[in-house]
């Protein structure tokens, strides 16, 4: 018993040790004037030696040599670069912080269908990965519940900054997630597992997610219907905005034949769907955009699913699918449980990969603000630097999808964010250990 405690003691103080210290931005009491950047609006020109004008957490005005109103704080940002605020598409941000200590991983629920799971009270706001991401840019989330069955959940989108889940809460309920069953059969003769049964698994997943829509539906019949109420049942109570048409639904399926399949359900279904991940989107893109199913790709720097694929396969993919005319953003591996959370301070590596793979840069770009943005529902918000838009802002030194940028500046809502973090904190500790290691010597 005692060494159980000790235990539970220890993995606990692990969990606290890891929780960030950084704290939340206040928001300015006054205006703030951003100075003479070049500002890239990403949904209309760039715009050289411009001023921004925040107030009240949004855009209030873009111009040259605008004139400060009184109590205005004046940031001189000449000589830099203003960009929309990142947005991560596919993430499991707050969810899971250290993947070996189970206490601090709260990415899924157990059992195959769970509709009713809900992303947004397991955010944690204290996470260390909430500042080492938003320090590379990313300063909006869509936080997605995993799973290893069927239904996952719902996913919400935050803002990178608060004291609780409800401050970082920009909408709580985005999308309805699936997870596609893997159509794949292995016929090696080697394989422990007959072909028949492997069929028969699949049959028998495709089945579940079948019944669980059409008892949902009948759910909902009877809800609408003048007879006698029926008890309430969470799960099919969540499907109901999907159902409706108030909610998408959002796919995660890789393989083409996947995606293929999810196409026709939805179609049977009549659904409007999303697919996520999306590794061979590429394969199948003029059925994507012939029944305007868009998709969030994750990731692009990854390897092809099939050793027949080309190399650049997933690299390519991006700018296949902008070629075709399909609706698409680029996201991270947000279904990795080691990588989903820290791998997205890499976001704008997987847009400068597709940009090198034949994605113009400029829609590179557009890939990790204004198309996320416009896929979430949150375009009138979020995603480009407009007037009325929320003040969620990067200043950089360059362009932000290539390495050697730096992100000087962020705001989020208008209010400026300490972009210190677990990362620059253990380089300023190695900077003092080899200046006193120089000291030492001499």
């Amino acid at each position: 018993m005692r060494s159980s405690k000790l235990l539970l003691a220890l993995v606990l103080a692990a969990v606290v040790a890891r929780a960030s210290d950084s704290i939340p931005a206040v928001r300015p009491a006054g205006p703030v004037l951003l100075r003479g950047a070049t500002v890239h609006t990403v949904s209309g020109a760039d715009l050289a030696a411009t001023d921004v004008l925040l107030r009240d957490g949004k855009v209030s005005a873009i111009g040259q040599k605008l004139a400060a109103p009184k109590g205005t704080t004046v940031v001189d940002v000449a000589g830099k670069h203003l960009y929309p605020g990142l947005i991560s598409a596919f993430s499991g941000m707050g969810l899971s912080e250290t993947a070996s200590v189970r206490g601090s991983v709260d990415l899924s629920e157990t059992g195959g269908l769970n509709p009713n799971a809900r992303a947004q009270p397991a955010i944690n706001p204290d996470s260390e990965h909430i500042p080492v991401s938003r320090a590379n840019g990313i300063l909006t989330a869509l936080t997605v519940p995993q799973t290893t069955g069927l239904i996952a959940g719902v996913s919400t989108l935050i803002r990178m900054d608060g004291w609780t889940y409800e401050d970082l809460t920009i909408r709580p309920a985005v999308a309805l997630h699936l997870r596609w069953p893997n159509l794949t059969i292995n016929r090696d003769p080697s394989f422990p597992r007959p072909v028949a049964d492997q069929q028969r698994a699949i049959d028998d997943n495709l089945k579940k997610i079948r019944d669980a829509f059409a008892t949902a539906r009948a759910y909902l019949k009877a809800k609408e219907g003048a007879g006698k109420p029926i008890d309430t049942d969470l799960r099919w109570e969540a499907m109901i905005p999907a159902l409706r048409g108030e909610m998408p639904v959002f796919v995660y399926a890789n393989e083409a034949r996947e995606i293929e399949s999810a196409i026709e359900w939805a179609k049977t279904e009549k659904l409007k769907i999303t697919i996520l991940g999306g590794l061979e989107a590429w394969k199948v893109a003029d059925l994507l955009k012939q029944n305007d199913v868009p998709v969030i790709v994750g990731p692009v720097l990854t390897l092809p699913l099939h050793r027949e694929d080309p190399f650049d396969a997933t690299y390519a993919n991006p700018g296949k699918l902008f070629a075709a005319g399909v609706r698409f953003c680029i996201a991270n591996d947000g279904d990795n449980a080691e990588l989903g959370n820290q791998a997205d301070r890499n976001l704008p590596y997987q847009a400068g990969k597709a940009a090198a793979y034949g994605l113009p840069p400029s829609e590179a770009l557009k890939a990790i603000t204004l198309y996320p943005a416009q896929l979430l529902g949150v375009a009138n918000e979020l995603g480009s630097i407009e007037v009325g838009k929320r003040a969620t802002l990067i200043v950089t030194d360059g362009d932000p999808i290539e390495m050697p940028t730096h992100v000087e500046r962020a705001y989020i809502d208008g209010a400026s964010i300490d972009l210190s973090n677990h990362h620059t904190r253990l380089y300023e500790k190695y900077q003092k250990k080899y200046e006193q290691l120089k000291a030492n010597k001499t």
